[in-house]
């Protein structure tokens, strides 16, 4: 299900995590999607803002929403968030989010943001580990998250990205040896280059429909 996207927004803005705050470099899929939706669109002069801090968890979106997001009054936010929140469960010198914390904590968010009249569209989780035989540490866990991803993006009446759906379905194709890294990230984690093309890809094939 999907808002009422406007028909041509002026700014784009992607919140989240380190995932994000890379997407800004060369590589990176917030500066593919500039790229191309400045090709495809070349006299619309669409801002293209990356809003991503290393480490961040749902609750720190949260404490930084005022400053970072809406003081931009942006049109669109993506929010592309819940990998640490599952992942610093298990880190040393770290904390997770809980469930219940995460579902509240976006809900609030997207509550703040529809009151400045911004649209939004929230990305589900991708992976923790690129093991395609559900055998990652935490696959049962990141499926929980990003259900409650899935069923915000339902009551807030929102459009959902299912970056968790679309890279399983690529790794089952393309990741033979059941490897825990190297086809779309680095380390389990974290984009490469081929991951952030991906990521730009999926992200754009919805995108674009918005803003036409």
């Amino acid at each position: 299900m999907a808002n009422c996207i406007k028909s041509k927004p002026d700014s784009i803005l992607f919140f989240g995590d380190s995932i994000t705050e890379l997407g800004v470099k060369p590589n990176g899929y917030v500066t593919l999607i500039r790229s191309e939706l400045n090709s495809q669109f070349p006299k619309r002069n669409i801002e293209i803002i990356g809003a991503g801090i290393s480490g961040q968890k749902v609750p720190d979106l949260e404490a930084r929403l005022n400053s970072d997001v809406l003081s931009k009054q942006p049109d669109i936010v993506a929010i592309y968030i819940g990998i640490n929140d599952v992942w610093r469960s298990i880190l040393p010198g770290h904390t997770g989010t809980s469930a219940e914390d995460f579902e509240a904590g976006l809900h609030r968010i997207i509550k703040q943001l529809k009151a400045i009249n911004a649209d939004v569209v929230l990305c589900r989780p991708s992976i923790i580990g690129e093991k395609n035989d559900n055998s990652n540490p935490l696959d049962q866990q990141l499926d929980q998250y990003t259900e409650i991803s899935r069923n915000v993006a339902s009551e807030e009446n929102l459009m959902l990205i299912d970056l968790r759906r679309e890279f399983k379905s690529y790794l089952s194709i393309n990741n033979s040896a059941n490897a825990e890294k190297g086809i779309l990230t680095y380390d389990g984690v974290y984009l490469s280059d081929r991951g952030n093309k991906f990521v730009a890809d999926v992200m754009l094939k919805q995108l674009i429909n918005i803003i036409r």
